[in-house]
């Protein structure tokens, strides 16, 4: 396999899973800042788990179960008190940012890395389970949303609660079911990060990749496809980099910060161009009131 491209599918989980994830929050009309503390929170959990249980698979449905327990934290605070979704998620990464850096010490004993864990396996291409699901789970969950009952709701809680209400959805427990998924979606996100490419927690982790996935969603144009494809445009540019710096033996610190800078470059560019031509489902980020007059 080409070095491009198996990087290119070593890199792109943790981004397409997070990005999908924004892509069922704010369908259902919740803006989901939060996608980097969410990934932060399932990147810990999965090594934990991985760690004290010996499977990396064990360790991944934590990391799963940790995005969600996140999640939850985001969907309380949005639906139940109509919190700002904005600052209710930035406040949510900043938690991770303190509480995760506690526990990386509680548990292992050090602020910067975790033991080693047991990673996922990889198959005779050097790729592990994960890369193959982000190729396919973009395409189910774009048949989720455009063919199924459950899609149709999912988008008119995002465009129009009110009359999805009047209809008989269930818009606030929808749009909470949404956010827990979205959370879950982004701690697999994580744990690809944690048990999928290193084999350990790292305390930077992780680095940007859940504002990387905000922008692909955005530039995707909130749909599973088009944010799939801008997280592996993402990831590509993460290979490339990688690659550019090993080729290049860059031991110059500047030309080393230029390749690292690459990535989140790109995404600034992309959201640059991409700026005013794109258009978010009517209701993200507007509190849904059911007792409020229409």
């Amino acid at each position: 396999m080409n070095a491009t491209v198996a990087g290119v599918l070593e890199f792109a989980p943790p981004l397409v899973f997070a990005a999908l994830g924004g892509v069922i929050s704010e369908r259902a009309g919740v803006v989901n800042i939060g996608l980097e503390g969410m990934m932060r929170f399932g990147a810990f959990a999965a090594a934990a788990g991985a760690f004290f249980s010996g499977s990396p698979w064990v360790g991944l449905a934590c990391g799963a179960a940790a995005g969600a327990v996140a999640a939850s934290v985001h969907a309380f605070l949005s639906l139940r008190f109509r919190a700002d979704q904005v600052v209710s998620g930035i406040a949510l990464n900043l938690v991770a940012l303190g509480l995760v850096t506690f526990l990386l010490e509680v548990t292992f004993g050090s602020s910067g890395v975790s033991a080693p864990v047991p990673a996922l396996p990889r198959d005779r291409s050097g790729q592990t389970a994960l890369a193959w699901i982000a190729i396919a789970t973009p395409f189910l969950l774009h048949f989720v949303l455009a063919r199924t009952p459950l899609g149709l709701r999912i988008r008119a809680v995002g465009e129009r609660p009110r009359a999805a209400a009047a209809l008989g959805v269930r818009v606030i427990p929808l749009r909470a079911t949404c956010v827990l998924a979205s959370g879950a979606f982004a701690g697999v996100g994580g744990a690809a990060l944690s048990v999928g490419i290193l084999g350990q927690f790292d305390a930077r982790m992780p680095a940007g990749q859940g504002f990387m996935a905000l922008a692909a969603m955005v530039f995707g144009r909130w749909t599973a496809l088009g944010a799939a494809g801008a997280a592996f445009f993402f990831a590509a540019a993460d290979a490339l980099q990688r690659e550019l710096s090993f080729s290049l033996h860059a031991a110059d610190l500047r030309l080393q910060g230029i390749f690292l800078a690459l990535p989140y470059a790109l995404t600034l560019f992309v959201l640059a161009v991409g700026a005013g031509r794109i258009r978010a489902p009517a209701a993200d980020g507007i509190p849904y009131d059911p007792e409020a007059s229409p």
